[in-house]
């Protein structure tokens, strides 16, 4: 494989493919949350009922994505890109449809299998891509924090247009997406013969670092995705009942996180990723007891923090994964990335059932705990060494390479 220097443009267009790719599938996961306010404004559901959906999209998403990434691990399965994209696409498109409960998790859940399959492949060919760049890897999972952005906006157009009957049009992401992947997918056809010669990365297993880089991530999927749910009604709250206000609150947790991952890739190069989501997680402390408890517009910031502070450690978490297990790559993509926005929901029903008892304040008020809970794992761990090839697999390198492998780059 030819480094990153080597062929900056074609590897470079190679990360801005599965960039975009990686925004129009990530739009699905923002977009369940998004749609909660429709859901209570068009459906009357509660809050536990309305977790629940998010549970449907979070349960399957978090027990599917270890699973795809211990078949990549096995087979190469670069079809799960175009398939994962679209299943997300079409489930999320189905959801306003029907006024039917049980439907409504059905088409939701059919979208979280779409994202936890596409997720640990597109990782894997993703670093792959990056040639082990930190700074390409964060600009992958910043595609995915756009997506995120996205989502309550293409929400709102919908909730415009018409409400949940018009979520058909939600399917147009998924489209783009899966058009993004295919000259990605054409190229690695065409590298198939150069890559049959590579050998796998030299390294050993870290499970323990893993298993403790794995609980950190679950907290803060917690705090992430329970702030996500429940942020655009709690801002409404806060500012006077307005809808405008709750998709305000929404979109700046998920634009900050573009530049909490763009941010971390850089600062990583410099202090290592082990201190900087450390440091990270300790000022999202502070970020999130302040969309709990400081009255007035002043929320904005601290979402905003809130959302830096959380996307800083995200693209880290995932090449920190994949250098603890180099021998797993893809089942450590679908743990890292996958689970860091979807095993979040399964806490999402309690919180609801809390917020229904008492208020969303109090339902909320746990949520500065989690990024304690990482900070305190983070504590633990230190960077490891990215796997390096043998000698005999960097002589190799250095001999020519077959046109037909070097066009794919």
């Amino acid at each position: 494989m030819l480094s990153w220097n080597h062929r900056p443009v074609r590897r470079r267009t190679s990360i801005t493919l599965l960039s975009v790719g990686h925004a129009c599938v990530d739009i699905y996961q923002g977009t369940v949350a998004a749609l909660v306010a429709l859901f209570v404004a068009e459906r009357a559901y509660s809050y536990a009922t309305v977790s629940g959906i998010v549970l449907a999209a979070s349960l399957l998403s978090s027990v599917a994505q270890p699973l795809f990434g211990a078949l990549t691990d096995r087979w190469a399965m670069p079809w799960l890109l175009p398939v994962g994209t679209m299943l997300g696409g079409v489930g999320i498109a189905l959801s306003g449809l029907s006024g039917d409960y049980p439907l409504t998790l059905f088409f939701v859940a059919i979208s979280g299998i779409g994202v936890a399959a596409y997720h640990p492949e597109s990782a894997r060919i993703a670093r792959e891509a990056s040639a082990g760049s930190h700074t390409a890897m964060a600009y992958f999972s910043t595609g995915g924090n756009v997506g995120f952005a996205l989502a309550p906006l293409m929400v709102a157009a919908v909730a415009a247009i018409g409400g949940l009957g018009w979520t058909p049009l939600m399917v147009v992401p998924a489209l783009a997406g899966t058009a993004m992947s295919l000259p990605v997918l054409r190229a690695l056809a065409k590298r198939r013969s150069a890559e049959s010669r590579a050998s796998a990365p030299v390294g050993r297993d870290d499970t323990a670092s893993f298993v403790r880089l794995t609980l950190a991530v679950v907290f803060r999927s917690i705090a992430f995705v329970g702030l996500s749910t429940f942020i655009s009604l709690y801002a409404q709250q806060r500012m006077s009942g307005s809808a405008a206000a709750g998709t305000a609150a929404l979109f700046v947790l998920y634009l900050g996180g573009v530049i909490g991952s763009v941010l971390g890739g850089s600062a990583a190069a410099r202090w290592g990723r082990v201190a900087v989501s450390r440091w990270s997680y300790a000022i999202t402390v502070i970020a999130i007891a302040g969309v709990v408890w400081v009255p007035g517009p002043a929320i904005y910031l601290f979402v905003a923090l809130t959302s830096a502070g959380l996307y800083v450690p995200f693209s880290l978490q995932v090449t920190l994964g994949q250098d603890y297990l180099p021998t797993k790559v893809g089942t450590a993509s679908g743990i890292t990335l996958g689970l860091t926005v979807s095993i979040g929901g399964l806490a999402s029903p309690a919180l609801g059932a809390v917020a229904d008892a008492t208020s969303l304040r109090t339902a909320l008020t746990p949520l500065i705990l989690m990024p304690v809970l990482s900070w305190l794992l983070f504590r633990t761990l230190r960077d490891p060494e990215a796997p390096k090839p043998d000698l005999d697999e960097r002589a190799e390198r250095r001999q020519p390479v077959p046109p037909s492998a070097a066009s794919v780059d």
